[in-house]
């Protein structure tokens, strides 16, 4: 049997207690897309960026909402494809 790595729960307390809302991460949208665009930029590759907050949120985001907000998969494919086209 193999266990597969979870995941932190986004909406999880964070270190200092608060539970994040929906209307809280919905509000930090574009954050989480800059976050991501910059990653972009950085050269991370697609593992290390779904390592990160930003991801887990946009994908709590698209899990809740999902004819609101895009899968991260695809908002990545679309911010790689904008960043190679500006360069």
């Amino acid at each position: 049997m193999t266990l597969s790595p979870q995941r932190p729960d986004p909406a999880a307390p964070s270190a200092s207690g608060e539970r994040l809302t929906i209307g809280e991460l919905e509000a930090s949208y574009s954050t989480y897309c800059k976050a991501m665009r910059l990653l972009i930029r950085e050269g991370r590759s697609l593992a290390r960026i779904q390592r990160t907050v930003c991801w887990q949120r946009l994908e709590c985001l698209h899990r809740c909402l999902p004819g609101q907000y895009r899968d991260p998969d695809y908002l990545y494919l679309l911010l790689r494809r904008e960043i190679s086209g500006d360069s």
